[in-house]
Formats: C-alpha cells, sequence, structure tokens
C-alpha cells in the first residue's frame, strides 16, 4: 500500500482521495485512516465535503496547497476545514469563519490540536467584522447556504484577496432559488462573479451533492 500524490497534500491510497494529517492519533468526523511509512493519512469523504467531491469528479485546478493562507467561509464543525489544514502544513494558516454557535463549539475543537487554524465566530456577510483578525491570503474559500453567495464571495475578496489568487465556492443552487433550473442559477451566480473573477474550472457534484456546482476563480 502507498500513498500516491495526486496535487501537493493530497493522495490517492487504495483508489481513495486522502491526506497527511497533521494530527495524528485524531479524527474529525469518524473518518478511516492508514498509517504508511511512518506517517498517517485520513480518507475524504467527498460525500461530506464538497472540495472532496470536486476532486474525486476530477477536479484539475486545486486552488490550495501547502503553504497557502486560506480564508475558510462557512467552516461549519471543521470537517472539510480540517482536510485543508492538513494540505496547507505548519507554514499555512486556515482562517475559519462561522455563524452558528452550535458548529462553533465543534469547530473550536477541531483547532484546539491543529495550531494552524484559527476559528472565527461571525457573520460572512459582514466581513468588516473579522477584517482586523484576518489578513491578504491567497486563497477564498466559500460554502455557505446563503442566497447573496456572489456578494458574499465579492465582498469578502475585496478585503481579502489580492488580484491573480484564486478563489473556490460551493454554488448551492437551492438556496438561491428554490424554483429555478439549477443551470440557470449557476449561469446566474457566475455573472454575477465575472466582473472581478475569471472563471477557471467548474465541476457540476452530482450525485455526491445534487443541485451543486464547484467553481475555481482567479481575481482579475
Amino acid at each position: 500500500m502507498e500513498a500516491k500524490k495526486v496535487f501537493p497534500g493530497v493522495y490517492r491510497i487504495e483508489g481513495k482521495i486522502a491526506t497527511k494529517s497533521l494530527a495524528p492519533g485524531t479524527t474529525v468526523y469518524g473518518e478511516l485512516t492508514r498509517k504508511i511509512g511512518g506517517d498517517e493519512y485520513r480518507f475524504w469523504d467527498q460525500r461530506r465535503s464538497k472540495l472532496g467531491a470536486a476532486l474525486v469528479k476530477g477536479l484539475r485546478t486545486m486552488p490550495i496547497i501547502p503553504g497557502s493562507k486560506v480564508l475558510y467561509l462557512g467552516a461549519a464543525s471543521g470537517t472539510t476545514a480540517s482536510h485543508v489544514s492538513d494540505i496547507v502544513g505548519e507554514n499555512g494558516v486556515v482562517y475559519c469563519v462561522e455563524f452558528s454557535a452550535r458548529a462553533m463549539r465543534d469547530l473550536i475543537a477541531v483547532c484546539e490540536k491543529r495550531e494552524n487554524m484559527v476559528p472565527i465566530l461571525a457573520d460572512v456577510r459582514m466581513p468588516e467584522a473579522y477584517e482586523c483578525d484576518v489578513p491578504k491570503v491567497d486563497v477564498v474559500y466559500e460554502d455557505v447556504a446563503d442566497r447573496e453567495q456572489a456578494r458574499i464571495l465579492l465582498e469578502n475578496a475585496a478585503k481579502f484577496l489580492p488580484a491573480g489568487r484564486l478563489a473556490a465556492i460551493a454554488i448551492k443552487a437551492r438556496c438561491v432559488s428554490a424554483a429555478a433550473n439549477p443551470k440557470q442559477v449557476y449561469s446566474q451566480v457566475l455573472s454575477q462573479l465575472h466582473p472581478v473573477f475569471e472563471i477557471v474550472e467548474k465541476i457540476d457534484l452530482a450525485p455526491f451533492e445534487m443541485d451543486h456546482l464547484f467553481a475555481v476563480l482567479r481575481k482579475k
């Protein structure tokens, strides 16, 4: 058994994607682990992570690499954010913004075991509330259930993301509009982002996440 590198910080083991654990001996959401050559790897469940689903579906442009500074909007209890933490490693940092106090309790427990994760209890719709806590970053990653997903990304990118850097967004069609055709919603959201972002790649996340589009963008 060996770990084959898919992207820097992302591996394939036994046909499944995984990350090398930054906190060996612990798990975040009951994920399976494997020890190979003295390192511990965590399998990445694509049914519980939009980024994980995008990787399984053949994502070609991985926006997050070792050493990245990432602003994670909608970190929830830390499932995907913990894998991002593994990827960026000790030289990177993940600023985890979450609004739910209940989810924040779980997120803090994850962050306590990972020095590169910073929990921030705040509303992603108001980035001015945490602009003193977050510097300029390499990547803005958004996974929020809000009909104004485009505005949220634009306003956070305006404060924290320099030109030429990457962003990623999981567009949730049913959150933006419960009645509209998902493809129309994707087009609408991407058109709102177009004045500021170039579309690098987009992937429909079915069957892992229905009515979701994952997009990688580059700030102009």
